[in-house]
This record gives C-alpha cells, structure tokens and sequence, in this order.
C-alpha cells in the first residue's frame, strides 16, 4: 500500500467516497444481473482500506487538512465544495466504512435468494456514498445535501420490502419526520450565513474561527444552536420525534444494523460536535435535558418489547440519548468515543438477531408453523443450536451494559463519570443527569438481559432443529465482537482516559476531575448490572416472573407511552380533520360564493340581453321602420303620375272639408 502515502490524503478520501457512487451507478445500469453484490462488495472494500491506510493514519493527530473547489457565486460571494480533514472527521469517515463492510458481507447471506436483492445492493451502495460524504463535507451546505441524500437512502432502504404495508408506512414515517429536523438544519444554516457570512467550516470553526468573534449570548446563537440540534434530535431519534426509528425495523435486519445503530442516527451527534463552539449554556442545557429523558424513557419503552429488534431499536434510541447528554455537558470527545464503541456492539447486536431471526425464519418453514419469527416469545434455548452466535450476542451485550473488558464500559463510564464531574461544579439538581444515566445503564443491562435470557436460555419447543448462522453471516460478526472489546480502544481496560480516541481530541472541560468518582461509579454500574441479570434469570430462566405480563404499566411502556397514537390524533387525525374543513368551506363557501357571483353575473347578462335586444334595439327599430314608412308615404306623393297628384288634391280638400264640418 505504500502507493497510498504518496497520494495527497486529500485525493484518496474523495476516492474513498465516490467509489461507492460508482458502485451504485453500475449496479443500477446492470440492474437485475448482479445479484451477487460483489460491485458494491470491491467498492466498500477499497474505501475502507484506503480510508485506514491513506486517510486515517495519515491525519490523525497530525495537523487538519482542507482543499476547495469553486462550486458557484451569488452577487460578490463565491461558495466552494470541499474536503475537510481532521481527527473528528477521519475517524467518522473510518467508522463508516469499518461498520459498512462486515455488513456488505454479512448480506451475501442474510439476504441470499430474495427477489429484489439487486435494489439492496444498489440502495446500500448510495447509502454509503451520501453517509461518506457527509463526514467530510467542508462546508455546511455541502453536508446538508449528503444529509438530505442520507435521508432519501434510507428512505428506500426502511421501504425495501414495499409490498408489506407496514414497511411503506415506516419509509414516510422516518422520512416525513426527518424533514423536521432537516427544516431546523436549514434555518441553522440560514441564520449563521445571515449573521457571520460564511458556511464553512474552518472559516466558522477553525483556530481563529468566525464563531469565537461572536457575542454567545446575542439572541441569535441560541436560535441557531437550537435549529441544528433540531436537526440532530430527528436524525439521531431524540424525544419526541424518536418515534420513526422502532418502526424503521421493517427494512432488512443487515439494514438496521447499518443505518439505524451504527452510521445513520450517529450523523445527529457528529453534526452537534461539528459545531459544538456554536452553543451557548442555553443549548447546551436543552441538549442535556432531551438527551437524559430520551435515554430513560427509550429505556422503559424497551423493557416489556417481545420483537427482538424493536428492543434494539429503544437501545439504540436510548444510547443515542447518552451521547446527547455527553455534548450537553460539554464532553463531546466521550460522546463520540461512545458512538464509535456503540457503533460495533449495537452493529453486532442486530447482525445477531437477525441471525436469529434467519434461522427462526427457516424454522417457520420446516413446520409450516404460524409464529413471528422476531417474537422473543417463540424462541428458547437456542444457545444450544445456535452457540457461536449466542457467545458474540454476549459479548455485544456485556459492551452495551457497560461491562468491565468491553469497549463500552470504557465509552459508557466516560460520560456518566464526566456528568457526575459535571454536576459535582453546580451541585443541587444537576445531580438529577448522573443519577438518570446510572439507573438507566442499569436498566440497560436489565433489557439486553432479559432478551438474553428469553432468546438463548429455556426450553426449545420445536421437534426441527436450528442450526448456527452461516460462516459467511459468523465471520463479521466475529469481527465486530473483538471490536467490542477493550483492547481496540485502550489496553488500559479500566480508564477511559488511556484510550487513543480520548488522548486524540483534547476537549477542554469547565469541570474538575473528581476522582472518587472513577472508582465509585464503574462500581456501582457493574454491581446494578449483575443484580439486574440475577433478577431476570430468576424471573425469565427459572419462570418465577412475579407480575403480569399485560398490566397497566407494561401495556403504557409497550406502546411508547402511547405517543404515536397522540400524533395520530393530534397530527394524522388533527391535519385531515382540518383537510376535511378545509375542502369543505372550499366546495361550499369558496366555490358556493363563486358560482352564486357566476350565477348572479349569467341573470344581469341575461337582463341585459333582454333590455338591449328588445328595448334599446326595439326602440331603435321602431324609429326605423316609422322614418322608413313615413318616407315611403311621402315617396308616393312625388311619384310622376298625374292621378297621384290629383287623389293627394282630393284626399287633401276632402280632409279640409271634413275638418270644416266637424269643427
């Protein structure tokens, strides 16, 4: 690879990003003769090698590289398309393509034999693209159009089963709901470029940035803030307007663990560091609250789940919850070291399940039996017939619960620990955010136990057998479970602070190090999680759950606190009620008093007609035909006949005789 290092890393990460665009290109020219998938398979391949060797080792920690082509001029103001290379964007590109590849190979046989393969291939090709593209946009226009193309992307991925109705309902849902966010994204943009005069991110954000001239607290900053953390809350499924991404289970597995765990719903987070001098104590203390509300409330919201995804689906919500709360704070070094660990784990968790979910597929089959496949309900004991995947599923889920020797204990503690450090400078109730993330990270590992517990562990009910995922689906699950692991990111297993991604960013924080705290805390998160797991073992191994399984609570968690069916009355029902009012006061008031005005004007041009045809033209005709008559009388008189003339003379004198007698 040495060819690499002499390539500007410039150059090679525009290669890294076009290679799968021209993947998606030729694959939609050929069309349904490649379903193989070895065009998008060589693409993703070769960005990641050349993101690693001739990108990533290249910038990191070195100095920032940028270089801008002319894109277009309005009026005097000439706006540029670019590369932006820095450790926050190099480590995001190289998260892509890391977490994109044992995916691409992992759907060689996941999704083998499906009818519309061909379009997988095409889609997942775009997606990365417009995903790539984003992380090193230079300027905040040119990343706002790869984020729109993120969107368009999943949009089709989420609906690639279009004949299920409810996949087509997921794909406008998740897609009408990002609009949201991205309106904010816009107005964040509108009001920077209105106010500073520029977009670009090292004339915004770099050493002698535009952004560190500003007065923070001018009213403008915080609407600004606000806006692009619009934006970032319906990307990365931030309360309330999380509720797109349960539903965007209905896409491939393989796709879930891609868009919504791993790369998608982290673009909001990256977005948020990106422009993190930008916020002002008003946002950030926003981004906190909604950040530890979304953590514990998705928490819940997965704990009564049966569909095995959906509950991966509130965990990622919930992580993401974390990591929002981490910028909140002003940690954003542990917000992103948390989402390149999550990525691996939560990435590992759904290709698990949803090799699970290949294999209980295959048993619905064999016994022609009626049951849902992602229903935990249906499951047990598969980690006698399924062990290599139930050991990676374990793995994974030690990394969610924060365990010791994970990469998510490691990730997760630098962001509780850093709230508690945090909270420890104001005192009082900011002790509320480090409490919430303690109980939430153990109820974590309650959740991913309990789907441990239901899934691998209990009777097998079925007389066919199951077997282990292929090695094709094995061999980068496998990859992701050592990524799991501490020694990927510190071979310090216990301090988050040894690790290369935390060294790497030096974040200067407003808060002291308290170290007791570094003790106390991972203690307590492991303690929480080993009585969490002893409670489901009794309650869902040894069968002594203690409530019911269809109570209030449960049925309110179940359903998200019944939030979609708010929205479905306030919005769905609310906007077509509104819809229907409208077209109502349109036929009936609008067009009533349009076709009364028309009605109206029709009856006086009528009246008119009339009055002009028979008493203008009338009276006009009569004149006529009395000066016509009176001169045809007249005529006579003067018409050279002698016995004219003497009858007129006699008529005459016999009229004057008359006049004579009667007077």
């Amino acid at each position: 690879m040495e060819f690499l290092t002499n390539i500007s890393p410039i150059h090679i990460s525009i290669l890294v990003v076009l290679l799968p665009f021209l993947a998606f290109l030729t694959q939609a020219i050929v069309g349904k003769k490649d379903q193989s998938g070895n065009i998008g398979l060589i693409a993703i391949i070769l960005s990641t090698v050349c993101s690693l060797v001739g990108v990533f080792m290249e910038v990191w920690n070195h100095i920032p590289m940028y270089e801008r082509i002319h894109w277009f001029t309005i009026g005097g103001k000439s706006f540029h398309v670019g590369i932006l290379l820095n450790n926050l964007t190099t480590l995001m590109q190289l998260v892509v393509c890391i977490v994109a590849l044992p995916v691409h190979i992992y759907s060689r046989a996941y999704m083998k034999s499906d009818p519309g393969i061909h379009r997988y291939w095409m889609y997942l090709s775009l997606f990365c693209f417009a995903m790539l593209g984003l992380t090193v946009s230079i300027n905040l226009l040119q990343l706002y159009i790869f984020w729109e193309l993120v969107g368009f992307a999943s949009y089709l991925l989420i609906g690639f089963w279009f004949t299920k109705d409810s996949a087509v309902q997921a794909n406008k849902k998740a897609f009408i709901i990002n609009r949201i966010g991205d309106l904010g994204f816009l107005v964040g943009i509108a009001l920077l470029y209105s106010q500073l005069g520029s977009i670009d991110l090292v004339e915004l954000f770099g050493k002698e940035g535009l952004i560190y001239t500003m007065d923070t607290h001018a009213t403008w900053v915080t609407y600004a803030g606000l806006a692009f953390f619009l934006g970032a809350m319906a990307k990365s499924a931030q309360f309330p307007l999380h509720v797109w991404l349960p539903d965007a289970m209905e896409g491939p597995t393989s796709v879930s663990s891609l868009i919504h765990a791993a790369t998608m719903v982290a673009a909001g987070v990256f977005l948020l560091c990106t422009v993190f001098p930008l916020f002002n104590e008003t946002v950030l203390a926003v981004i906190t609250i909604i950040g530890c509300l979304t953590a514990i409330l998705a928490a819940f919201f997965a704990l009564p789940q049966y569909d095995i995804k959906k509950i991966l689906a509130f965990s990622t919500i919930s992580q993401l919850g974390f990591m929002m709360v981490a910028v909140g704070i002003g940690a954003w070094d542990a917000a992103m070291f948390h989402l390149t660990t999550h990525a691996f784990f939560k990435c590992l968790l759904f290709l698990g399940a949803g090799a699970v979910i290949h294999e209980m597929t295959h048993l619905k089959e064999q016994t022609n039996a009626t049951f849902d496949p992602q229903d935990l309900r249906t499951m047990g004991g598969l980690r006698h017939h399924m062990p290599k995947t139930f050991v990676l599923m374990v793995i994974a889920s030690l990394a969610l619960a924060g365990f010791p020797l994970t990469s998510g204990y490691l990730s997760k503690d630098s962001i509780v620990i850093s709230a508690f450090e945090w909270a420890s400078q104001y005192g009082g109730l900011y002790f509320i955010v480090p409490t919430f993330l303690i109980f939430v990270s153990i109820l974590t590992a309650f959740y991913i136990g309990r789907l441990l517990f239901k899934a691998f562990f209990g009777p097998y009910n079925y007389t066919a057998k199951v077997h282990d995922a292929p090695s094709t689906m094995l061999y980068p699950m496998l990859f992701l479970g050592s990524c799991s692991l501490f020694f990927a990111f510190s071979w310090q297993p216990l301090d988050y602070h040894a690790s290369w991604l935390m060294e790497a960013f030096h974040v200067k924080k407003s808060f002291a190090t308290v170290d007791i705290a570094h003790i106390i805390i991972p203690s307590v998160l492991t303690l929480g999680a080993l009585v969490t797991w002893a409670i489901g073992w009794q309650w869902y191994v040894k069968s002594k759950y203690p409530f019911a399984t269809e109570g209030r609570w449960m049925t309110f968690f179940r359903e998200q606190g019944y939030i979609n069916q708010l929205y479905a009355f306030t919005f769905v029902k609310g906007t077509v009620y509104l819809s229907t009012v409208l077209f109502w006061f349109d036929k009936n008031i609008v067009d009533g008093c349009t076709k009364l005005l028309a009605t109206v004007v029709r009856e006086l041009a009528r009246v008119a007609d009339w009055f002009d045809k028979n008493i203008v033209d009338g009276l006009v005709n009569v004149i006529a035909r009395f000066t016509y008559y009176l001169g045809h009388l007249v005529r006579q008189v003067q018409n050279g006949q002698l016995q004219g003339y003497l009858g007129f003379a006699l008529t005459i004198v016999v009229l004057g005789i008359l006049y004579l007698i009667i007077k």
